[in-house]
Parts: C-alpha cells; structure tokens; sequence
C-alpha cells in the first residue's frame, strides 16, 4: 500500500482553496512512495463551505478524474498533518490507495450492500438524525469487528454529508440526515483508539437506583448528595452549586467496565455526557444518557493536562504496536530523533491516518494553534492525515463527547 496524497488548505473564496489543495495531490502522486491513481477521496470542509459543498464536490471530480468514491462532511474545523483550520475556511482532502473490492461508500440512498463483508467502517452522520445511537450500534452489529470510527457533523450553516459511488452515477452525492461513510473489507488493517479530555473530579460509583435519564442513587447514596460532596459545594449556596455543576460533565461505562481507570484517568469505553438538571426533592441528578442500574459513573470536568496525557498514550500505544520488535542501528536511530520528520512514514507502516476531535478541543484548549495536531505529529510522524472537528464522535458502537478517535491505516509488515 503506497502513502495516501493529501492536501489542506485556508482561503476566503472556496475556489482558491480548492486549486490549492488539487495542487499539492497532483504534486504528491509524482513522488515515489505514494498512490498515483488513488480512487477514493475523503473530503472534509469547515462550515464555512458548506453551502457551496455541491459545487466543491462536482469541481474536485472534474479535477480529479481519477478518483471514482468520495466520503467526507463538514466541521466547524478540519485537520490535516501538523495544522488545523478552525472557525475558518478549510479543506482537506485525502487519497486513498485502496482497490474498489476493499471498501465500499454507503448512505441512507446507497445503504451497504448485503453481498459486501465488512471488517469495520468510517461513518458520518447528521446529529438531528432520531435514534441516532441506536443506528450507530445497528451499523456496527453490521461489521465482522463490531468497530466504527468516525463523528457527528458539525455545522452552523447546513449539516451535509458527501457519499458518492461510481457504480451509482445518477445518485446525488450531497445529502443530509441519516448516516454515511465508507465500509472497510477485512483486508483493510487499521488501528483505532479514543482518547479522553476529561478528568475525574471524584471516584467511580456504580448506579443503584436511576429511572430514566436521572440517576437517584450512587453506591446506595442520594446521588444529588453524592454530586455536591465531589464538588465540595452545597445547596445552601445555590449560585456557588450552580456554577460548579455547569462545568461537570459526567463518565458512564456500560456495566461490568470501569469508568477510572488504575491511573485515576478515565477509561477508553467512558462516554461523556452533559448535566441536564437537578431534582432537589428526590435527591436525583439528570443526565443527558439513557441509565441502566449496574452502570458504573464518574463525575468529571474538561481537563486540558488530562486531554494532553491521554493523547501522548494512544499515539504511543499506535507507535509501539507497529514498530518491529527488532530494529536497524540506522532504524532505531532515526525513531528516537527529536524531529518528526526524522521519523519515516513507512517505519510505522502508516499509508494514511484520520483524526476527529471534538469541537470543544483544538488549538485554543490545547494551549495554541494546532497543538493537537502537532503533538500527534511529533509521535506517529509526518504521516498523511485529514480529519474533522466533530459534535460527537464514534467509536466502536458508541457516540462519545470530548474525545479524539484516531485512526491509522496501516500496511503489512513484509511490505513495510
């Protein structure tokens, strides 16, 4: 598998934008080491674009006739290797050098095939969509692995989705609602993992008593009562209660899994979800999930060294994972360097990485412009990457909040 092409690019006028992206793919797919007549395009946008998304759609396939699928929708940011476009026009495209027979685009008007087996699969979906999670964990019962990756779209102008098929010419390939992405066939090898960007505030309690969405007992304690004595406030100083429950966010874990883990950090299958209210009367605490008794829960707030640690994990975990256990004098030399570029691309047998976050990280709470992507940078490498900044993300058969899902396609070893 050679490198995937991509490109990224800023400019008022889309256009431009896009000339200058088609520029920096058409400059990659000369060099050797990368896909020359890749067939399948991720394409993500900020909002900015998203109103001219089937102009910028039916131009990028005019330019690029080569590629037959594309997949891809809107943020409030996107992301490419080592840079981030944030609350501003942007795109980023990828090329991946993949043959049709190992992946297949789907959506709502070309939903997956029953003939194809798929392994896992990228998804896209519309955040207004009903039963959203329910159809996530129907899309994930669907893959050999039960794994999804991917995030909600993000936007302030239209939520569009692109999902175009070239065995379906006639189909239109810029829609809203429901979901999309691309279905991955078993011989297509990636590695995935979520990082969290929260922090516990107290420890792990399971649920007792809840009925709904609001959870009445933690550990058999009222859990209003519970909740107040993590946050060191009280009732009787309503205001001061208040502005420290905004700010809490909470961790639920399916039963039998831990929500913090042995390091006090939370758990990789910790879902976060907001506070939606109190109930003074009967000591419950709303939160914005579905409670089952069993599940176990942490209180918890954004925490910007929690999100760093946390990153810095997964992307070593990726790294270890695909070095060889026995390296070159020459090898291990230039994977210890300090500069990312000293650290080959085919030396973690990455062809292509994507990376979504969610819109309450980037730059800004990472402490500069693109600092998320550049630590990620700095461990895997100058490794293609576009990615997203979503309004939730999905892993496994979950939709996550707060968290980054990053995940690299890789190659085998004896073609590394």
């Amino acid at each position: 598998m050679n490198l995937f092409p991509f490109g990224h690019a800023t400019h008022p006028q889309w256009p431009m934008a896009a000339g200058l992206v088609i520029a920096q793919l058409r400059a990659q797919m000369t060099l050797p080491g990368h896909a020359s007549s890749p067939r399948l395009c991720l394409l993500y946008i900020t909002d900015y674009y998203a109103n001219d998304a089937e102009a910028i759609l039916a131009h990028l396939q005019q330019e690029l006739p080569m590629v037959k699928d594309w997949a891809g929708t809107v943020g409030v940011g996107v992301a490419a290797n080592n840079a981030e476009y944030f609350d501003e026009p942007g795109m980023v495209l990828m090329l991946c050098d993949l043959p049709a027979k190992q992946y297949r685009v789907f959506s709502g008007a070309q939903p997956l095939p029953p003939s194809f087996q798929a392994a896992s699969a990228l998804v896209h979906a519309d955040p207004q969509t009903p039963d959203l999670a329910e159809l996530i964990a129907e899309m994930a019962s669907r893959t050999q692995k039960g794994y999804l990756f991917g995030g909600l779209t993000a936007s302030r102008k239209q939520a569009v989705q692109f999902a175009w098929h070239d065995s379906e010419p006639a189909q239109k390939g810029v829609f809203s609602g429901g979901l999309s992405g691309v279905a991955w066939a078993p011989e297509v090898q990636i590695l995935s993992r979520v990082t969290q960007g929260c922090a516990p505030i107290g420890k792990e309690r399971q649920i007792t008593e809840a009925e709904g969405h609001v959870v009445y007992q933690l550990d058999g304690l009222p859990a209003l009562d519970v909740l107040m004595a993590d946050l060191k406030v009280s009732l009787s100083e309503p205001q001061t209660a208040l502005k420290a429950v905004r700010s809490t966010l909470v961790g639920i874990t399916s039963e039998g899994q831990q929500a913090v883990g042995r390091t006090g950090s939370l758990g990789a299958d910790v879902r976060v979800r907001h506070i939606v209210g109190l109930d003074p009367a009967r000591k419950g605490v709303a939160i914005a999930e579905h409670l089952a008794v069993g599940q176990k829960l942490a209180f918890c707030q954004m925490s910007l060294q929690a999100a760093k640690s946390d990153l810095r994990r997964i992307c070593s975990e990726i790294r270890e994972e695909l070095e060889p256990e026995t390296l070159s004098l020459e090898m291990a030399n230039a994977l210890a360097a300090s500069e990312a570029e000293a650290a080959p691309h085919l030396a973690r047998r990455i062809a292509g990485a994507v990376y979504v976050s969610c819109s309450g990280r980037g730059g800004p709470h990472f402490g500069g412009p693109s600092a998320e992507l550049q630590w990620i940078r700095h461990a895997l490498g100058d490794v293609p990457l576009v990615g997203f900044f979503a309004s939730g993300e999905i892993a496994h058969h979950h939709l996550y909040g707060y968290t980054g899902v990053l995940t690299v396609f890789t190659t085998p070893e004896e073609m590394a």
